[in-house]
C-alpha cells in the first residue's frame, strides 16, 4: 500500500480520535484548556496533515479534467481548517482559563477576513471538494455509489452536533477506504 492511500485511511481515524477525545474532554464539563484539548486538537491536525498526501494520491487516480480544481478546493479547506486547530491549540497554549481561551482565539478572529476565511467559508470547502472528488472516482468506476453519499453523510452529521464527529469520521473512513485499498494493478 502506498503512503497516499495509506492516508487515506489514517486521516480519518485521526478525526475519529479528535472526536472521541473532545467526547472526553466534555464529560468533566471542563473542555480547555487542558491535555484533552490539546491532544484532540492534535490529532485533528494531524488528520489534516495527512489528507494532503491522501487527496494527491486521488487526484492521481482521476483523469478528468476538474480534478485539479477540487483538489486545490479540496486541499484549500484542509489549510484553513488547519490554521483554525492550530490557533485553537495555542490558544489553549496560551490560556489559564476557557474564558482566557475564548479571548485570545477571538483576538484572532477579529483580525479583518479571519471570520469569514478561517471559520465561515474555508473549512467547508474540504468537504465539498472531498465530496467532489469522491464523485469523480464513482463516475470513473473507482469508487462505488454509495461512496459519494457516505462522504456527505460524514460531511453533514456534525452540522447537526458536534457530538457525532466520531460517527462522521467514521463515514468518511468507510467512504474512502475501497480508494486506499484497491488493488495496485486495477489502476
Amino acid at each position: 500500500m502506498t503512503f497516499s492511500r495509506a492516508c487515506l485511511l489514517a486521516a480519518p481515524l485521526c478525526f475519529a480520535g479528535y472526536g472521541i477525545a473532545r467526547l472526553v474532554g466534555r464529560m468533566d464539563g471542563q473542555y480547555g484548556p487542558g491535555l484533552d484539548w490539546q491532544v484532540a486538537h492534535i490529532l485533528e491536525l494531524i488528520g489534516l496533515a495527512l489528507l494532503v498526501p491522501a487527496v494527491l494520491g486521488v487526484r492521481r487516480e482521476l483523469a478528468a479534467r476538474s480534478r485539479t480544481f477540487w483538489t486545490v478546493v479540496t486541499l484549500a479547506g484542509a489549510a484553513t481548517a488547519a490554521v483554525q486547530f492550530a490557533v485553537d491549540v495555542v490558544a489553549g497554549l496560551l490560556a489559564a482559563d476557557k474564558a482566557e481561551m475564548n479571548a485570545i482565539t477571538a483576538r484572532f478572529s477579529e483580525i479583518p477576513g479571519a471570520q469569514a476565511v478561517f471559520y465561515i467559508a474555508g473549512p467547508p470547502l474540504m468537504y465539498v471538494g472531498l465530496l467532489a472528488l469522491t464523485i469523480l472516482c464513482a463516475r470513473a468506476e473507482k469508487l462505488a455509489w454509495w461512496g459519494p453519499v457516505l462522504l456527505f453523510a460524514g460531511s453533514a452529521l456534525p452540522l447537526i452536533t458536534l457530538d457525532l464527529l466520531p460517527i462522521a469520521a467514521l463515514c468518511v473512513l468507510v467512504a474512502l477506504a475501497p480508494l486506499a485499498l484497491r488493488n495496485e494493478t486495477a489502476g
